[in-house]
C-alpha cells in the first residue's frame, strides 16, 4: 500500500481520501472543523480537493456554528468535521441549532478504532445514542466500501423535508483500509407539494375570512419563494408577520408586514394573532416563542381557523391541529399559490394597512438609561447599511434592539439562532463573510454572548474574514439579571461580568479595535469600521439598567417588589 497516493496495488483509494471524493460529488466547496487524530486520513484527503475550501476554527462549538450559518446562507448543507470526545460534544450546540432552525448540516465525527469499541478506549462516545434526539438522522461507517452510499444518505436526508442535522462518525481504521472507489451522482433535494385539492381549500377558507393573517418561518426557503409569497400577500392584501428571528423572509418596508412574532410581542401584533379568523402559516413550526409560550393558540385545537404548511409529515399535528394541514415546502407552496387571486379579498385592505401602521409605530424610538442609545444605533444602522448587508446575532437582551428597530429587505441578512443558543453571533458571521465575501457583514454580541466564542476572531483573522463585530457591554448576563430581578427582586448573584477590554483584545488578534461610551461616538466609529483591511471590534458601553427597549431593570425589580 502507497500512502503517498492513497492508492494500493489493485487501484483501490484509501478512505479518507474516498470520503472527500464523495464531498466533492456532492458540490461540497467549503467545509469548517477542528482537527484532530482521529480523522488524519481526511485532513489528508481534503489537502488534494482544491475545489474545497477548509476552514480550520478555535473551537468546535464555532466551527459547526459556521456550517450552520453556511446552510442557512446557501440551501446546501454545512459540513462540519471534529474529532471524537471534546470535539463531538463541543460541536454540539451548533446541531442543536441546525435541528431547532431547521438547517441542512452533515457533521463528520473521528471516531476510535472498531477494535477498541465499547471499552470507554479514549474519547470513545457512542455517537448513534449521543445525537439520536439532536439529529435527523445519525450512524456510524464500519465498512470503507460503504463511504459513498453513507454520504449520499447523509446529504439526501439532511436536505430533505424538514431540512436538519445528520451525523457520521469514522472510526479511525476504516478511514485507512482501502476500497474501490464507485460512481455516485449528487444528492438532490426531495420536496412535497401541495395538491390541487389543497390548493382549493385554502382558496375556499381565506374566501370566507374576514381577517386572515399570514406568518412565515422555518427553514427550505430561497428568494424566489420568499418573492413569490409577497407577490401573492400583496396582490390579495394579507398581512405578513414573520415567525422569531425569521425577519429577513419578507421586507420589512413592505406595506403588507406587521412585524416580528418573537420575544416582546407587541400588544397590537398579540391582539391580530389571537382576533384572526383564519392563520396562514408556512414553514414555520409555531413553537414556544413564536406562540408566545404556546398562548396564542389553543393546544390541540386552535379557536382561529389553522392551514398550517411544513416540509416535515410528521410536524403536523404534533403539536396544533389544523384545519388544513399541507405537507409541502415552503418553496413547492410559495409556486403553486402566487397565481393564486383571493375572492374579495379587497376587503382586508384596511384591517393590513392597520396592521402595518401599528408595526411602524413600534419603531420610534424609546429614551433609555445611560449615554448611549441603542435604538438610535440600530436606526443609524438601518438607513446606512446595503440592502444585501448580513446581521448576525447570538443570544441575550441585546439582540432585541436589532430586532425591534432594523428591518431587514432580503432573505438571508439575517443570522441569528432560534434555539436561543449564546455564542452564535461571531462564528456565523465570520462564516457569511467567507461565503459572501463582497457583502457588509454585521456581528451583534452581547458581553457574555461574546465570550462563548469570541476565539473565532482569530479565524477570522486567518481567513480574511473582514467582519465587523459589535460588542455590547453591560457587565452581566442580561436576560438572565431580567429575569432574576423579575423572580427574586433585589436578589442579585451570580449574574454579572468582569470583562476585558474588548477593543484591546481585537486589536491583540491583529483586528481593530475600538471603544463606544456615548451614542455620538458610534457613527464615526464604524465608518471607520466599513473602511478597514481587517476586522474590527467595536464595544459599545451601556448603561445596566437598560435592560430592553421598552423597560428598565430597575422597572421590573419596583413592579415585582409590588406584587410580593
Amino acid at each position: 500500500m502507497n500512502h503517498s497516493n492513497n492508492t494500493d496495488l489493485n487501484g483501490k483509494k484509501m478512505g479518507g481520501h474516498l470520503l472527500v471524493d464523495s464531498l466533492r460529488t456532492h458540490g461540497v466547496d467549503m467545509v469548517f472543523g477542528v482537527p484532530g487524530e482521529s480523522y488524519l486520513a481526511v485532513l489528508d484527503g481534503l489537502q488534494d480537493a482544491n475545489s474545497i475550501k477548509t476552514i480550520m476554527c478555535r473551537q468546535e462549538g464555532g466551527s459547526a456554528m459556521m456550517a450552520e450559518a453556511y446552510g442557512k446562507l446557501t440551501g446546501k448543507p454545512g459540513v462540519c468535521l471534529v474529532t471524537r470526545g471534546p470535539g463531538a460534544t463541543n460541536a454540539s450546540a451548533g446541531i442543536h441549532i441546525a435541528m431547532q432552525d431547521s438547517t441542512p448540516l452533515v457533521m463528520l465525527v473521528g471516531q476510535v478504532g472498531r477494535e477498541m469499541m465499547d471499552r470507554e478506549a479514549f474519547q470513545e462516545i457512542d455517537y448513534r445514542r449521543m445525537y439520536g434526539e439532536l439529529t435527523k438522522w445519525v450512524a456510524q461507517i464500519e465498512d470503507t466500501s460503504r463511504i459513498p452510499e453513507y454520504i449520499s444518505r447523509a446529504f439526501h436526508t439532511a436536505t430533505s423535508g424538514r431540512p436538519g442535522p445528520v451525523v457520521l462518525a469514522l472510526p479511525e481504521d476504516m478511514l485507512t483500509e482501502y476500497a474501490d472507489t464507485k460512481i455516485i451522482n449528487s444528492y438532490q433535494k426531495i420536496e412535497a407539494y401541495p395538491s390541487p385539492a389543497d390548493l382549493a381549500q385554502v382558496e375556499e377558507m381565506l374566501s370566507k375570512s374576514k381577517a386572515p393573517l399570514m406568518i412565515v418561518g422555518g427553514g427550505g426557503w430561497d428568494e424566489a419563494s420568499c418573492q413569490k409569497i409577497q407577490g401573492f400577500a400583496e396582490k390579495n392584501h394579507l398581512p405578513v408577520g414573520c415567525s422569531f428571528r425569521c425577519q429577513d423572509y419578507f421586507d420589512n418596508r413592505h406595506p403588507n408586514y406587521v412585524g416580528h412574532i418573537g420575544i416582546g410581542l407587541s400588544t397590537s401584533l398579540q391582539d391580530r394573532i389571537i382576533n384572526s379568523d383564519v392563520l396562514v402559516v408556512i414553514g414555520a413550526r409555531l413553537g414556544e416563542v413564536t406562540t408566545s409560550g404556546y398562548s396564542l393558540l389553543d393546544i390541540p385545537k386552535p379557536k382561529q381557523q389553522l392551514i398550517h404548511i411544513h416540509s416535515g409529515a410528521e410536524e403536523l399535528g404534533s403539536v396544533y391541529q389544523a384545519d388544513l394541514p399541507i405537507n409541502a415546502s415552503p418553496r413547492s407552496f410559495a409556486e403553486a399559490i402566487s397565481q393564486l387571486e383571493i375572492a374579495g379579498s379587497e376587503k382586508w385592505a384596511s384591517n393590513t394597512k392597520q396592521g402595518n401602521e401599528d408595526y411602524l409605530e413600534t419603531l420610534i424610538p424609546k429614551a433609555i438609561p445611560g449615554d448611549v442609545q441603542m435604538a438610535e444605533i440600530a436606526c443609524w444602522l438601518n438607513e446606512i447599511l446595503p440592502e444585501d448587508a448580513i446581521v448576525c446575532n447570538g443570544a441575550g437582551n441585546y439582540a432585541t434592539w436589532m430586532h425591534r428597530f432594523f428591518q431587514y429587505r432580503k432573505y438571508r441578512t439575517q443570522l441569528a439562532p432560534t434555539s436561543g443558543s449564546m455564542g452564535y453571533g461571531l462564528p456565523s458571521a465570520v462564516a457569511a463573510k467567507l461565503v459572501c465575501p463582497d457583502r457588509a457583514v454585521i456581528s451583534m454580541n452581547g458581553d457574555g454572548c461574546f465570550m462563548m466564542h469570541g476565539q473565532e476572531m482569530a479565524t477570522a483573522m486567518q481567513y480574511g474574514a473582514n467582519i465587523i463585530a459589535i460588542v455590547i457591554n453591560n457587565s452581566m448576563f442580561g436576560t438572565i439579571r431580567m429575569h432574576q430581578e423579575r423572580e427574586y427582586p433585589g436578589r442579585i448573584a451570580n449574574t454579572g461580568l468582569r470583562n476585558p477590554d474588548f477593543a484591546a483584545l481585537a486589536r491583540a488578534y491583529g483586528a481593530a479595535g475600538e471603544t463606544v461610551n456615548k451614542t455620538a461616538e458610534f457613527k464615526p466609529a464604524f465608518e471607520k469600521a466599513l473602511k478597514a483591511n481587517v476586522p474590527t471590534l467595536i464595544e459599545i458601553k451601556i448603561d445596566p439598567d437598560a435592560i430592553t427597549p421598552v423597560t428598565t431593570l430597575s422597572a421590573i425589580r419596583e413592579s415585582a417588589l409590588a406584587k410580593k
